[in-house]
């Protein structure tokens, strides 16, 4: 697991406790054989938490997504697997987005709506971080990231 995912995950979980509610982030462990569809899991009763949470970490301004997502051996696109994997489940999607920028400079990070990065997808448009400012941001504090709210502005 990475860092970010890793951050992702206690970010969501202190977000739940921080607020008085039920609800739980984590990340299934990833087998050799198995796909693992999404980075981050969240189960709440609450609908508006039932979330899956594609997380991807950069050293770049932008995220394209020829650079930045794969292809499996069936050369589906993972926007088209993550995508599908929300249909079933009934989840809502995001997409976070850790912007890093190196010798010194604080990194970014932000939550974008899986229908946005489904719209930039189909489109063949990256997603900038002037864009990707226009949504959901998580903060800095000494414990990590922190989310706030989980409405775009």
């Amino acid at each position: 697991m990475s860092d970010f995912e890793r951050e992702i995950v206690h970010c969501c979980n202190r977000f739940f406790k921080s607020h008085h509610m039920q609800g739980f982030a984590y990340r299934l462990k990833q087998h050799k054989f198995s796909s693992q569809y999404v980075d981050v899991l969240v189960d709440s009763l609450n609908p508006t938490y039932y979330l899956a949470i594609e997380c991807k970490s950069i050293l770049d301004k932008k995220l394209y997504f020829t650079q930045h997502f794969h292809t499996d051996k069936k050369n589906i696109h993972q926007v088209d697997a993550i995508t599908d994997f929300i249909k079933k489940t009934g989840r809502g999607g995001f997409l976070a987005i850790e912007f890093r920028f190196g010798a010194g400079k604080a990194n970014e990070a932000y939550l974008i709506p899986w229908a946005v990065v489904i719209d930039h997808f189909r489109l063949n448009r990256g997603i900038s971080l002037d864009e990707a400012r226009g949504y959901i941001t998580l903060s800095r504090s000494r414990e990590g990231y922190l989310l706030e709210q989980l409405h775009a502005k």
